[in-house]
């Protein structure tokens, strides 16, 4: 647009709040801006010259201009954040985060579950979060475990499934962690009582919850019941050290939204910290992609109303580095000089400077590095191991009904295939269908061979299975003296979890990891190396049981075959004078006969 299209628009401009649009020859928004005078504010892009260049062409792409009329700044600064989420115009900030976050939620259910989850359903339950960190609220979730006796079962335990009395207490009961309401041994009220307080905690609120178990020690030990007084005495110090960890300032301090600035080239990050009782209870850094040239009071605004709107935060007093305008009668802006305050949006500052250090370490580690490498040292983190994997063997079988058992061993080095190092295992020792037995004897012929010959250890075996294989494997390595010295995984398909020997509890690697993509790789190829194998060896011997039963041909001529041609599909396809010279004329003709007879 130009000066001359921008005059005849220029008298209908209003000297109001509100947010305007740029539109391109679609009429689709290219940006879309807020304005406390959308008459002084448009005016702004024409009468003066700009200092971006993307601005320039901003506004020399656009061919019309939209405008809204607000009430108030506060609503066109709600209006703009809303419309830039929908319309996502190409000169727009931009948001530079697709994560989702985990959020603990209560089921909004007969005693209720308390759990990790990614999926928000509105079905009426408590979601608190989003947190940045998922082992953050694994950890929440253990401390909940260890203090508050919560169910973890799916079962319905409605008044009327209670009624039917189908249910029996499980191992949770016996060990304490939960106190059993499938057999009515714990009352709905006591149960919520229970939620009551892990819902306090979430939110921040600790000191009401130790007060509560206090008194409960308190009045127990009135009673004389010293061994309840002593688990409540437990939690009561479990609780203080939790607050203890958690508690940074002044615990006075209540329900503050922090936010930290920082600029780097085109890019702003934004740090929130949200403060209950001197806690920090929930943090995250926001990265804003600039797109035209904005006043940093206008990214900060944006920025804070979509931290605030993750969060579902309703604190009326926020700390920041520089004054805003737009955000509310009814939030107090503290831009704090000395004391705590400063103290907190110090604390935000750092953050962000350590997450911006970390950033451009990654990014320039990421340019070194080779892809496999890279893929390697995450499969090592994601695993726990000690070392780099280089050399991965993984194992399969593969059998019908028990019929023809064969096994695979594939090898990846550096991440990559080394089909030089595959190996394919008859079953000599297990009779019938038995995937156990099976994975113990080729495990344990595999590094008796290693050990014997003194070829390469593997750095990572990966046993495709779950539990009971990875166990049968575990035993063979224990019988070879490796236990401890080589890391031994099993993959189960449904899920991909990941076992470890002695470890009931699986780990889950993210879906979209490089590490659990190579393990999937290398668990598929070793699968389909069995499988081949194994129907190699089924069409051989089925071939050997038919031609063998051909009068005139015995076992010694289907070997002289099979050594000559090595599988059965060059066989079929053999012409007869090569059949000829191998087993002579007459033996020829039954056998050529016979196979394309059979096609």
């Amino acid at each position: 647009m130009n000066v001359d299209d921008y005059k005849i628009i220029q008298p209908g401009l209003p000297d109001a709040p509100g947010i305007y649009r740029f539109l391109d020859e679609t009429n689709y928004p290219i940006y879309i801006g807020k304005a406390k005078s959308l008459k002084k504010r448009i005016s702004s892009y024409f009468l003066k010259t700009q200092n971006s260049v993307k601005t320039e062409r901003m506004v020399f792409t656009a061919k019309n201009i939209e405008f809204t009329v607000v009430d108030t700044e506060q609503d066109a600064l709600l209006l703009e954040n809303a419309l830039i989420k929908k319309f996502q115009p190409r000169y727009n900030i931009n948001l530079k985060d697709d994560k989702t976050y985990p959020y603990i939620c209560i089921k909004k259910e007969p005693f209720p579950r308390v759990f990790l989850t990614r999926r928000i359903i509105r079905d009426g339950s408590e979601y608190m979060g989003p947190y940045t960190s998922v082992q953050r609220v694994y950890a929440m979730l253990e401390f909940f475990r260890d203090v508050f006796p919560l169910r973890n079962c799916t079962l319905n335990l409605s008044s009327k499934a209670l009624d039917k009395s189908k249910y029996r207490v499980c191992l949770e009961y016996h060990i304490g962690h939960c106190k059993g309401p499938c057999q009515k041994l714990q009352t709905e009220s006591d149960y919520n009582e229970t939620i009551k307080q892990v819902r306090s905690i979430l939110k921040g609120h600790i000191n009401p919850v130790i007060n509560y178990f206090t008194e409960q020690m308190e009045h127990a030990s009135e009673k004389m019941h010293f061994e309840q007084a002593e688990i409540l005495r437990h939690k009561v110090e479990a609780l203080k050290q939790y607050q203890n960890k958690s508690t940074i300032v002044n615990p006075n301090l209540d329900n503050i939204d922090v936010f930290g600035f920082k600029k780097d080239k085109d890019v702003v990050y934004i740090n929130y910290m949200k403060v209950v009782n001197g806690s920090i209870v929930q943090t995250k850094t926001l990265e804003l992609q600039e797109k035209i040239e904005e006043d940093d009071e206008q990214v900060l605004e944006f920025g804070i109303i979509e931290l605030r709107e993750m969060f579902s935060s309703s604190s009326n007093e926020i700390i920041l580095p520089f004054a805003v305008e737009s955000l509310g009668k009814n939030i107090t802006i503290t831009i704090p000089q000395r004391g705590d305050k400063l103290k907190l949006l110090e604390l935000a500052d750092k953050n962000l400077f350590y997450y911006i250090q970390a950033k451009k370490t990654i990014l320039l580690a990421q340019q070194k590095v080779p892809p496999a490498q890279r893929i390697l040292n995450t499969l090592k983190d994601d695993l726990r191991l000690n070392q780099i994997p280089r050399r991965i063997e993984c194992f399969d079988n593969s059998n019908i009904h028990g019929t023809n058992p064969v096994a695979s061993m594939v090898c990846f080095i550096d991440g990559k295939t080394a089909k030089k190092e595959y190996r394919h295992f008859h079953i000599k020792g297990v009779e019938g269908p038995d995937d156990f037995a099976s994975m113990r004897e080729i495990v344990y012929r595999r590094f008796k061979r290693v050990l014997d010959e003194n070829l390469p250890l593997a750095d990572l075996i990966i046993i495709d299975g779950g539990k009971g294989q990875l166990s049968a494997a575990c035993e063979s390595l224990d019988r070879l003296g490796l236990t401890g010295k080589v890391p031994v995984i099993g993959i189960a398909k449904k899920l991909e979890e990941i076992y470890y020997p002695d470890d009931s509890l699986p780990l889950y690697i993210n879906k979209k990891s490089e590490s659990l993509k190579l393990i999937q790789q290398i668990r598929n190829e070793a699968h389909r190396f069995a499988i081949t194998f194994h129907r190699k060896v089924r069409d051989k011997n089925t071939l050997k049981s038919t031609l063998t039963q051909i009068d005139g041909i015995g076992l010694k001529t289907f070997e002289m075959l099979m050594k000559h041609f090595k599988s059965t599909k060059k066989l079929s396809m053999a012409p007869f004078e090569e059949i000829e010279s191998c087993v002579g004329k007459s033996k020829a003709e039954l056998v050529f006969d016979y196979l394309h007879a059979i096609k």
